[in-house]
């Protein structure tokens, strides 16, 4: 198996900038299908204002001014689902997108969910893509990713990673901030930044 114990609570009650760099090589695992998460993006809330907490809490956000260790998945252009995971002490927001994935487990399962026969490279390598890879839909929204259906694990070859810095894809708000987190080399990340 690619993967060992589930991450404690303690992982995420700390920065959401530590956690998405913490993130990067860890595996996320829902049913029979799993992925390695190669890239991330922080929302630090406040000052941030791509972080959908920017506002303040409200019914949409309470998952990310709730307690670390749970998911976030919201619908993005009215057809994407997205993955994300509540970092930061309980009442102080923060969550770190999941970008994209290697997949390791479940891969023709993840291409039948797809719908279409892309390349290994390009079956998670985007956040609308990996949920609906994984079955992640927003049923699933303030699960405990600490244990239940969807959780995050170990891996078991937990190599040195390289990680490399950008700014964030695909927003116009708060667009300068280095934010997003990359697996150095990884040939399952998403791709070019857009402006």
């Amino acid at each position: 198996m690619l993967w060992g114990c589930k991450l404690p609570r303690s992982f995420y009650a700390r920065s959401t900038v530590e956690v998405a760099r913490a993130l990067l090589g860890k595996v996320v695992v829902h049913g029979a299908t799993a992925g390695i998460i190669v890239e991330t993006e922080a929302y630090l809330g406040g000052e941030d204002l791509a972080a959908h907490s920017a506002r303040g809490q409200n019914e949409r956000t309470r998952v990310i001014f709730g307690p670390p260790g749970h998911a976030y998945i919201y619908l993005i252009y009215g057809m994407y689902e997205c993955l994300n995971l509540v970092a930061e002490r309980d009442g102080r927001p923060g969550c770190v997108l999941i970008r994209a994935l290697e997949p390791v487990a479940g891969v023709a399962l993840m291409r039948a969910r797809r719908g279409t026969r892309p390349k290994l490279e390009q079956l998670a390598n985007g956040p609308g893509k990996l949920t609906l890879a994984l079955g992640i839909t927003r049923a699933l929204n303030g699960a405990d990713v600490t244990r239940g259906p969807l959780v995050v694990r170990e891996a078991t070859c937990a190599d040195e990673i390289g990680i490399e810095v950008t700014p964030r894809i695909g927003i116009t708000r708060s667009a300068e901030l280095p934010l997003r987190f990359v697996m150095a080399g990884n040939r399952f990340v998403s791709g070019r930044r857009r402006r």
